[in-house]
């Protein structure tokens, strides 16, 4: 029996200990600096606050009013190559110009001229005419087995357009019927659109390094 109860009441204070532990109010740790007395604190790049860009969101003049929009002059200039030339010359119109955007347009290149016999009907035709071709002393050319040229007799691709008018009329001399086709191929060109001040006019091709640009008007943007 007395064990019995010291048995409980050793449980008791158990439990007492227990519960004073738990709610009791805990003392707040102490946090430790995050750097030693004289030495800077790190601060990441992305936190770290840019030069000029506090003022980021104030114009640094103020903006055009509606009529001096409407007095604006607008221009484009171009065609560009390349990115890399008409962003060198963007870069270096934007401090003389009002506003400057640049789009990307499409231009047509002449890429040379093809002389050739049209296709026959089938490629035993094409074959009898290319002998025929042989037997006149025509040696340079060619019958197309494949594609959407097949069965033509090509007769030669010519970077000046002179010299294939020659091989042409040569050819058709022979008693044949040829034909010429100029070669072209879509290329990418970009251009400059600017607004400028017409009180305060600027010769761009003072700042522009490329010579071989045209100018035209443009609606103003």
């Amino acid at each position: 029996m007395f064990t019995r109860m010291l048995f409980l009441l050793l449980l008791a204070l158990n439990i007492g200990v227990a519960c004073w532990l738990y709610f009791a109010p805990q003392a707040p740790a102490s946090q430790l600096p995050a750097t030693d007395p004289g030495v800077a604190k790190l601060v990441l790049l992305s936190e770290a606050e840019r030069p000029g860009e506090a003022n980021a969101a104030e114009l640094a003049t103020a903006p055009e009013s509606t009529s001096d929009l409407r007095n604006d002059t607008c221009n484009s200039i171009g065609p560009f190559a390349t990115q890399a030339d008409m962003r060198g010359a963007l870069n270096a119109l934007t401090p003389f110009v009002t506003r400057i955007q640049y789009r990307e347009a499409h231009a047509t290149e002449t890429r040379g001229y093809w002389v050739y016999l049209p296709a026959t009907s089938s490629r035993e035709q094409a074959l009898a005419i290319a002998r025929q071709l042989s037997a006149k002393g025509v040696r340079d050319y060619y019958v197309v087995t494949a594609g959407d040229q097949q069965n033509t007799i090509s007769l030669g691709l010519f970077r000046d357009k002179g010299n294939a008018e020659k091989r042409r009329n040569e050819v058709a001399a022979l008693g044949f019927v040829p034909e010429l086709v100029t070669r072209t191929e879509e290329l990418p060109v970009y251009w400059l659109d600017f607004a400028s001040d017409p009180q305060h006019p600027f010769d761009w091709r003072t700042h522009v390094a490329q010579r071989d640009l045209r100018e035209e008007p443009t609606t103003c943007f």
